[in-house]
């Protein structure tokens, strides 16, 4: 038993009346006493539920993503020709919506928009369909690069994916407590706004609830992440939805606070249904589809999202340039062509 982690587990675990937030530095100390397993099973356990019952405060999911830098430092800053796109997406991934994710970062990284995903496999609550294995079923294997391999990819080809059971298998741990417990800890929204990369970055993450919303605008003003674009998606993800208002908050650099936004995708006649995941193999012929410029409904989402992405990164002036421009990006052949250069640059996945 840690004693050290049990103060801190009484504190935020003494019921309604008289639990306390952590402070930054109690939150980062709790993290890593969990990351490096010296606290024991159950402590761990009793303190992922009682965290989720207070909810968290932007301290302590601040103080938790310090303790996530120090076990797995960010890659080191590239020059890259434009300020760095992190796509933060759900660990335990999409089980009822076709994700759209995979074709927005292709569309981004062709308007030359680089874009750093990182993620793991199928796991607790979900055990949803996770992007390494869209990717490999794409033809490209993230498993298995280095570091160095990585940054590579994000110079060459503007898109690169970090796998966290390689490097950052402290988490691995950590996902086996979700899956116990049955519930999402408030670690699953630090893994939406984990940004590891020490360069100038704009993030993109998904929320479900709205209070999650103002926990992550918090936690990124502590970080002095700047400029960030977080969307009440599908899922909880950084998918737009067609079906229904999308409701986005958006910072960039230099903006004292965010823009709040509410696109209806009707009005830029780009509305249909948030289409259903009905299998891996149904989700690849619609990707594959799209990158050939034909038009379908899961086209027509690709588009919805990637020039809504284009435009809040700052690589379109207007909402109107920047959907012109992903549906020009897709039936040009740009985005197959960074799909292309992915697969030439990393081994043949064996494909299952």
């Amino acid at each position: 038993m840690s004693a050290e982690f049990r103060e801190l587990l009484k504190k935020v675990g003494s019921g309604p009346h008289t639990s306390k937030a952590l402070t930054r530095s109690e939150a980062s100390q709790a993290a890593t006493l969990i990351l490096d397993a010296v606290a024991t099973p159950a402590q761990i356990g009793a303190f992922l539920i009682a965290h989720r019952m207070k909810r968290p405060v932007a301290d302590e999911l601040a103080g938790f993503l310090d303790a996530y830098d120090r076990a797995c430092p960010p890659l080191v800053a590239l020059d890259l020709r434009s300020r760095l796109t992190v796509l933060g997406n759900p660990y335990d991934g999409r089980s009822r919506t076709a994700p759209l994710t995979p074709v927005t970062a292709l569309i981004l990284a062709a308007a030359n928009v680089p874009v750093l995903m990182h993620g793991g496999d199928r796991i607790a609550t979900k055990f949803g369909l996770p992007l390494i294995d869209i990717w490999q079923q794409l033809g490209v294997q993230f498993k298995g690069l280095d570091r160095s391999q990585i940054r590579q990819l994000l110079a060459n080809a503007n898109l690169s994916f970090l796998y966290t059971p390689e490097h950052f298998a402290a988490t691995t741990t950590v996902n086996d407590y979700r899956a116990q417990i049955g519930k999402r800890p408030p670690i699953a929204t630090v893994e939406l706004i984990w940004t590891p990369y020490t360069g100038l970055v704009h993030l993109l993450a998904g929320f479900v609830h709205p209070p999650t919303e103002r926990f992550m605008q918090d936690t990124l003003a502590l970080r002095g992440v700047e400029s960030y674009t977080l969307i009440k998606g599908l899922e909880g993800s950084g998918d737009l939805p067609r079906e229904r208002t999308a409701i986005i908050s958006t910072q960039r650099r230099g903006d004292t606070q965010p823009q709040r936004l509410k696109l209806h995708a009707r009005d830029y006649d780009l509305h249909g249904p948030d289409l259903p995941l009905e299998s891996l193999e149904v989700l690849i012929a619609q990707i594959e589809a799209t990158l050939t410029g034909q038009d379908t409904e899961y086209s027509r989402a690709a588009i919805w999202n990637g020039g809504f992405y284009l435009w809040s990164v700052g690589a379109a002036e207007t909402l109107e340039a920047g959907f012109e421009q992903a549906r020009s990006l897709l039936q040009s052949g740009a985005a197959t062509n960074v799909l292309t250069r992915l697969q030439q640059a990393t081994p043949q996945p064996a494909l299952v």
